[in-house]
């Protein structure tokens, strides 16, 4: 689940213009940050609901209706993760303001027949493996194998 979500989040902050200005490494960098955050935030999410289901009808109508699960993921991925790695504000704002938009396709693409890359089952699954850890992908990051 994490490659896939890692795939969304470079095409969502791939047009950033806040995000596309900073070195490359320093955007790799925030792309791995952000999709282990948002996976580990979802893992959590799902196990909390009773699996995919719960966690998609969740995160259905929280997409709609602005709840606190949106905001609780932009607050922790800015006030923690991020800050980490010394963004000014105008890049944190821009990436938290993108985090709508990556759950909504992360919905779309587990609710779509046609696109097997996330699946209820795949949620599922992700469930029994271990958090992503924020060190791992960082080293995958600067290491250049991500």
């Amino acid at each position: 689940m994490f490659d896939e979500i890692l795939k969304m989040v470079k095409d969502q902050l791939g047009n950033n213009q806040e995000v596309s200005s900073l070195p490359a490494d320093q955007q790799d960098a925030v792309h791995h940050e952000v999709a282990a955050h948002v996976t580990n935030e979802l893992k959590s999410q799902a196990s909390a609901q009773g699996g995919a289901g719960g966690l998609l009808s969740m995160l259905q109508d929280s997409l709609t209706s602005g709840s606190p699960m949106v905001n609780a993921i932009q607050g922790g991925l800015v006030g923690g993760i991020l800050g980490k790695l010394g963004l000014n504000s105008a890049v944190t704002g821009a990436i938290a303001g993108a985090l709508p938009g990556l759950l909504q396709k992360f919905l779309h693409k587990a609710n779509d027949p046609n696109d097997t890359s996330i699946t209820k089952e795949s949620i599922d699954q992700s469930l029994a493996t271990a958090p992503v850890s924020n060190a791992d992908t960082l080293a995958t990051a600067v290491m250049g194998k991500g």
